[in-house]
């Protein structure tokens, strides 16, 4: 294309060393401008329109009827105090769930069973968002059994971490369990952005994956690692676990929500997790 370009404006030299330069050139450009347009028209057809959002994901796709905040942890304990970590665990969570001056519950707590292990995870719901967590730090800070807790507690652990969560709209309230069960913690670390995708394709799931009460709650983070979203499920054992994710597969649409989402997730996890005697989700 550049030799065509050079011989075209090589023509118009020969011509006129004035008049004729100038025009030529003008062709020149203007054909070239044309190519730029069309070339540009073409590549458009494949860039991604951008759909500009008017709110914050967390108030599109968490629950508005209630003002919930969920914070899990996650505590890698020392192999050799385990034991004695759940004994001083069992002894003082359930008085703080309790506490009716405490706007918060223990919602559940487990040791991971498959997974990374000797670790606890603890999921706690905080009735009245930030302020309610607020609150309930300030008066922990000041009561002589939490602060032992702690004081005991670190000396048990290996490392620690947590997340603040809020609910998805389309899930339900966790609330107690009868058991015995077993429950699995699915976390997905979803690409940045993709959060409301996310949501759309999980909302139609929902329904799929309730026949067998297996759903217990949905969250996605707002503090911590950003665009995580956790499942949680329960199941009597491995074996119904087995079945029951089978039989979604036979059911119309499960495909297509596993076909469209797996590409939203950058990394994912796994732990079958056993309730804690103290645990409301039994």
């Amino acid at each position: 294309m550049a030799t065509r370009v050079l011989q075209r404006v090589g023509c118009g030299l020969t011509r006129t060393k004035h008049g004729l330069l100038a025009s030529g050139l003008v062709a020149v450009a203007a054909r070239s401008f044309t190519v730029l347009r069309e070339d540009s028209w073409f590549k458009s057809l494949f860039v991604r329109k951008v759909d500009p959002r008017k709110d914050a994901h967390s108030h599109l796709l968490a629950k508005k009827e209630d003002n919930n905040l969920y914070k899990i942890q996650f505590h890698n304990v020392k192999p050799e105090c385990l034991d004695d970590y759940n004994e001083l665990c069992e002894d003082v969570l359930p008085s703080i769930h309790a506490n009716p001056e405490l706007p918060c519950e223990l919602v559940g707590t487990w040791n991971t069973w498959y997974g990374e292990q000797d670790q606890a995870v603890h999921l706690w719901r905080y009735r009245g968002g930030y302020p309610a967590l607020t609150e309930v730090m300030n008066k922990l800070r000041q009561n002589k059994d939490f602060t032992n807790y702690r004081t005991e507690r670190g000396k048990m652990l290996l490392s620690r971490r947590n997340q603040l969560l809020l609910e998805f709209s389309f899930w339900n309230e966790p609330v107690p369990r009868s058991g015995p069960n077993i429950y699995e913690l699915r976390s997905y670390q979803l690409r940045p952005g993709t959060m409301i995708e996310w949501g759309n394709y999980w909302a139609r799931a929902i329904d799929i994956r309730q026949q067998n009460h297996e759903a217990v709650g949905g969250f996605f983070s707002q503090i911590g690692s950003l665009y995580t979203v956790h499942h949680l499920w329960a199941y009597k054992d491995l074996q119904s676990r087995e079945v029951t994710r089978n039989l979604a597969w036979q059911r119309d649409g499960w495909d297509e929500v596993v076909y469209y989402t797996v590409p939203l997730i950058q990394h994912m996890e796994s732990r079958i997790m056993i309730p804690m005697k103290t645990s409301p989700l039994k």
